[in-house]
Formats: structure tokens, sequence, C-alpha cells
């Protein structure tokens, strides 16, 4: 629990100090806006890491349960290798999608595009 408290509070702070920094207003609009496009990329990129990180451990499972299936029934291998390649096919689609929506969002702020 002690953990989960301690890993609570480090993801609040690096939500939090961000959104302070975001919010606070000097008064001029060429500063804000330079800080929103950082912000933007930055949330771009912890978005992108954390679909790949997701997608890899679904993968990686995956793959796992299927080399089982496979040596408790050799028989079997040519569905669960059909079946293996479709689902990691979806688990690769919604990385793909976090890649377009980071995408979507750093052409919004105009960075690289």
């Amino acid at each position: 629990m002690k953990r989960f408290m301690a890993l609570l509070f480090v993801v609040m702070m690096v939500v939090a100090v961000p959104a302070a920094a975001l919010y606070a207003n000097d008064g001029s609009a060429e500063g804000s806006s330079s800080n929103v496009k950082a912000f933007a990329a930055i949330g771009a990129l912890i978005g992108l890491g954390i679909a790949a990180l997701g997608t890899g451990i679904g993968q990686g499972l995956g793959l796992s349960k299927a080399c089982d299936g496979v040596a408790r029934n050799p028989g079997a291998s040519g569905k669960i290798t059909t079946t293996l390649i479709i689902g990691l096919a979806m688990i690769e689609s919604l990385c793909i999608y976090a890649f377009l929506l980071s995408l979507g969002v750093l052409m919004n702020q105009k960075l690289f595009f």
C-alpha cells in the first residue's frame, strides 16, 4: 500500500507541477504560447510512451501464452498462430492510434509541420 501511495504521489507531482507552470501567465502572449507548445510536445511523447509500453506488455503476454499453448498441444499450432497474428495486429493498432493522436497534437500546435 505504501508503494502504491508513493507512486500515486509521484504521478500527481508529474501532472501537477507542469500544469501549474502552464497556467501561470506572466502577461506576455508569446511566452505562454511557447509554454503550451512545449507541454503539448511533452504530453504527446508521454502518451506515446505509455501506449508503446502497454502494447509491448500485451504482445509479450500474448506471445507467451501462444507458446505455452503450442507446447501443450503441437497439433493446434496452426490455429494458435493464426489467432496470435490477428491478436497482435489488433494490439499494435492501439499503438498506431496513439501515434496518430500524438502527431495530431503536434500538428495542432504547429511544432513540426
